[in-house]
């Protein structure tokens, strides 16, 4: 009989419900703001670009950071970890609520929010996998998993609200009372846990690299709508001085200075195996084909999950003219859906192995965005898009509640901090590259078809239509959150609701290029789950004999 099994119930599923807290916390600060974007824009006097880096940013310094703060965790104590990782959180966000302008809200929300949360997500599961262990691990696992993805979808909802009826900066206070709670039940209910066997060293240089690889793909991909995907639109800008690369965009500059910086981590992390020192990631993690198909699976519908919940709330602010209090109950069919299959789907552990189960969640997820983007046009009510809602939310819940059991029952208790933190890094990678990815895609299409839509037009007359093109154009960010274009000058009413008309279309026809290639995500993920083993018993890998 396991420790495990002699352990106060009450602080032994106690410390479940702080380790789910935090990782709710943690999660919902990646969605808090999409409903917000709007009035954020407005009120720091800023464009939508600046704020698609601060969403990102805070996902981006979780996939640097959170394989390091896994290690740390580690050597040092996953406990300790959570609580250091909770008060940096909470500084963080107090720091947000206060911010006049974008920087500060960057450097509160994105770096320091960003820097406890990569500390604090990797000890929630590795905590669970040394607590919990047979079916109580797999009770919690999917506990703990239903609780990550209804945080992603309860997120715009309580964001819509706060800012509605208070201020969005009610969004970042409300974390520092919950990370108040989350230190003083860590020091009640969380055991201890760490690595015994490793001196306390820390590989600054594979961080270095890593972190620099995936932050320059991430730039390339985000200012692509300023600089272009390939051709360069102008000269990219750096503190006042301008760089020419040919007539090369900046976009595949950075994406190629990323991919380097990746290489070089590769054989960084190679020869501090060689030189029997302890690399940030042992290589030899990934010849773990349960964890790595896990890993990969979880990452790429993070792709399709990001730019989901990025897409639609431009929908119903920009087209149907929503606040942010409703355009977070537009999504609340997809986050209660997904709140209950979750915890239901645990059940259904008894009759399905865990791949099964993952597999079913996932190909619901292809229908639901398919149904979405159907559903989606310029006349279409928001109960036209609860079904597709409800759809992605159950299938979501069956892949949560069961992929991260999957993936880290195959490590042992000894790396679960690092496995752990791989895990998470690969989430955050496709929640970052998500919303960098389908943004910027979506950014472009918006300013295509506005022109487009314009210059086709029969009402407006040609002689006005280039000017009145790159007037609206330059607002993309009013448009898409239902400002509408500011001419500047007495525009008759007919070219007004012409206006009005192609801007609706154009940001209609927009979303529903983001979510054509969420469905390819979604689809790329259900091929790669196909390598997920079909084992029964995740402690012991027993064959799915029957199943």
């Amino acid at each position: 009989m396991n420790a495990a099994a002699h352990q106060n119930p009450i602080k032994k599923w106690g410390s479940l419900f702080v380790l789910s807290l935090a990782l709710a916390i943690i999660i919902i600060d990646t969605t808090l703001l999409n409903v917000s974007l709007g009035t954020i824009i407005r009120e720091l006097n800023t464009d939508i670009v600046s704020i698609q880096w601060v969403i990102t940013a805070y996902a981006l310094t979780l996939a640097a950071l959170t394989i390091t703060g896994g290690r740390i965790g580690d050597l040092f104590g996953r406990k300790r970890m959570f609580i250091v990782g909770a008060i940096i959180f909470a500084i963080g966000s107090f720091l947000a609520s206060v911010s006049t302008n974008v920087t500060a809200l960057l450097w509160g929300e994105s770096i320091i929010e960003g820097v406890g949360a990569a500390l604090m997500m990797p000890a929630t599961a590795s905590l669970l996998i040394a607590n919990f262990h047979g079916r109580d691990r797999a009770i919690a696992f999917g506990l703990w998993g239903g609780v990550a993805g209804a945080a992603s979808a309860i997120g715009p909802l309580l964001g819509g609200w706060l800012t509605s009826a208070y201020s969005w900066r009610w969004g970042f206070r409300i974390n520092v009372f919950v990370a108040a709670v989350l230190v003083l039940g860590a020091l009640w209910l969380v055991k201890e846990s760490r690595d015994t066997k490793e001196k306390p060293t820390l590989d600054i240089g594979g961080v270095l690299l890593s972190s620099a690889g995936l932050v320059a793909i991430v730039f390339g991909i985000i200012e692509s709508s300023t600089y272009g995907w390939w051709r360069a639109k102008e000269a990219f800008e750096f503190f006042g001085n301008q760089f020419r690369f040919f007539d090369l965009s900046i976009t595949p500059v950075a994406i190629a200075i990323g991919a380097i910086f990746l290489a070089l981590f590769v054989w960084w992390e190679k020869r501090m195996e060689l030189r029997n020192k302890t690399p940030l990631v042992s290589l030899g993690l990934f010849k773990n084909r349960q964890f790595t198909s896990g890993m990969i699976t979880l990452a790429v519908i993070s792709l399709s999950l990001t730019g989901l919940i990025f897409s639609l709330p431009i929908f119903f602010q920009g087209v149907k003219g929503q606040d942010a209090f409703h355009t977070g109950l537009s999504l609340l069919p997809l986050s209660v859906s997904l709140f209950f299959a979750a915890p239901i789907s645990v059940a259904f552990a008894k009759h399905f192995t865990p791949k099964r189960l993952i597999q079913f969640g996932l190909l619901l997820t292809v229908i639901a965005i398919i149904a979405l983007r159907q559903a989606i046009s310029p006349s279409a009510e928001v109960s036209d898009l609860a079904f597709g809602l409800v759809l992605f939310g159950v299938g979501m819940g069956f892949v949560q509640s069961h992929i991260n059991n999957l993936t880290l029952s195959a490590v042992s208790v000894q790396q679960a901090g690092e496995a752990s933190g791989v895990n998470n890094t690969g989430r955050q990678i496709g929640s970052s590259l998500g919303s960098a990815i389908i943004g910027a895609l979506l950014l472009s299409a918006l300013t295509a078809n506005i022109t487009a839509g314009i210059n086709s037009s029969s009402v407006i007359p040609s002689a006005y239509k280039d000017k009145i093109a790159s007037a609206v154009s330059a607002q993309t960010s009013n448009v898409e959150f239902g400002g509408g274009a500011k001419l500047g000058t007495t525009v008759p009413a007919k070219i007004s609701d012409e206006i009005k008309n192609i801007t609706d279309t154009a940001t209609a026809d927009a979303v529903k290029t983001a979510l054509l290639v969420a469905i390819g995500f979604a689809i790329f993920s259900l091929l790669i789950s196909q390598s997920l083993p079909n084992v029964k018993n995740l402690e012991t890998g027993k064959p799915a004999s029957g199943h």
